[in-house]
């Protein structure tokens, strides 16, 4: 186990598998269940690190294959580490990069030593292994790292699921042995697409490493609500008591008390702050798409319910009239209020568990933001 990492489940929901517990690292304490804004290139998109935390965040995402090609982790580690770098107090993990290089297609080739790949950025050519995957995030100084893992389709068939599955636990065996900072938690993954049998033989592979926590990889990349919540349901149940739980890149605002539900204590997804970018509001009443002409005259605030510096200060016709005209505010305030509907929406969440009524916030909340008008696969990290 790594200096000051530890975890505690300090409740349990009687009515569900969903467990009220506390995360801490060398920056601080995170209560869990918790959702990170993702900040893939050492920024939370349009925001401050302060306005960051003060949205209810304490941990926050990077991604090692972007920081990796630039600025590269030596000009951060001159800083520092990442947390000096981008002036962020509180706790920050890492991506491997292992969904980015899975999702270049023709620009990698995956082999026993590693993957190679062209960067996105220039065509120049890279490679990742487990063990300069480790020393990378080492050098950006992140609380808590991933490994490589492959990241296969979930619709692949068996036979390329179960090689995936063999290399990423090799690969897992190689990166606890490359492991050499005791600052740095680092949680193993566990693959397998929709196979429920793979999905236990991988995790019972992946728990028998000394990781300080495990994430479930591979979902949420095209399959339906349907397919992804037993899975993670059924693989969150085999994996340890005393460990987070790490959902990666998930989710839509249903799917956080739903997955919440079968165990999960983690989550990232750029849902949030894209959203905003693209002029789409969350709020307790459903999407409000920013830009639409019946907000011209509209003096009442993005969402009458949230308590947020932009809903108390500003106005739906004011929001659309910087959308519309293209100015950069309009990003800012956008991505700040869904930052703090999300901050809102994951304390309801802890404080359902407490009084045991998560299925029914689960059930407001499919009402509220049904899946035929969902704005694509939830994944990425790209903020």
């Amino acid at each position: 186990m790594s200096d000051g990492f530890r975890f505690e489940v300090r409740h349990r929901d009687a009515r569900t598998a969903a467990r009220l517990g506390t995360l801490t690292t060398p920056h601080g304490s995170i209560e869990t269940p918790a959702f990170m804004p993702v900040g893939t290139q050492g920024t939370v998109k349009g925001l401050l690190p302060a306005q960051v935390r003060d949205a209810g965040f304490g941990l926050i995402l990077g991604n090692t294959y972007h920081l990796a090609l630039r600025p590269g982790p030596d000009v951060v580690a001159r800083h520092g580490g990442l947390h000096r770098f981008m002036d962020w107090d509180g706790s920050i993990l890492t991506d491997s990069g292992g969904f980015q290089v899975y999702s270049l297609a023709a620009l990698r080739k995956v082999g026993e030593g590693g993957a190679t790949f062209r960067s996105h950025l220039d065509g120049s050519l890279h490679e990742f292994t487990p063990e300069n995957v480790i020393a990378t995030q080492e050098a950006l100084g992140s609380d808590i790292a991933m490994v490589l893992d492959v990241c296969p389709p979930s619709t692949s068939g068996r036979d390329e699921l179960e090689h995936a599955l063999d290399l990423t636990t090799r690969w897992a065996q190689r990166a606890v042995a490359a492991r050499k900072r005791g600052d740095q938690a680092v949680f193993g993954i566990v693959q397998g697409g929709l196979d429920l049998d793979l999905r236990r033989q991988h995790a019972a592979a992946i728990r028998a490493l000394p990781f300080e926590g495990i994430a479930i990889g591979g979902l949420s990349v095209g399959e339906p609500p349907d397919k992804m919540y037993p899975v993670a349901a059924a693989t969150a149940a085999v994996l340890p008591e005393d460990r987070p739980r790490y959902l990666m890149g998930v989710g839509m605002p249903p799917d956080l008390p739903r997955c919440v539900m079968g165990g999960i204590d983690m989550f990232d997804c750029v849902f949030p702050t894209r959203a905003g970018r693209n002029g789409l509001l969350l709020t307790r009443r459903g999407r409000l798409v920013i830009k639409n002409a019946q907000y011209r005259d509209d003096l009442s605030p993005p969402d009458p319910e949230c308590g947020c510096p932009v809903c108390t200060r500003y106005t739906r016709a004011y929001l659309r009239h910087l959308f519309v005209a293209k100015e950069i505010l309009a990003a800012v305030l956008n991505t700040m209020h869904n930052l703090h509907f999300y901050g809102e929406l994951m304390r309801r969440v802890r404080a359902a568990i407490v009084d045991g009524t998560l299925p029914e916030l689960a059930a407001e909340l499919e009402a509220a933001y049904p899946r035929d008008e969902a704005e694509g696969d939830s994944a990425g990290r790209e903020g």
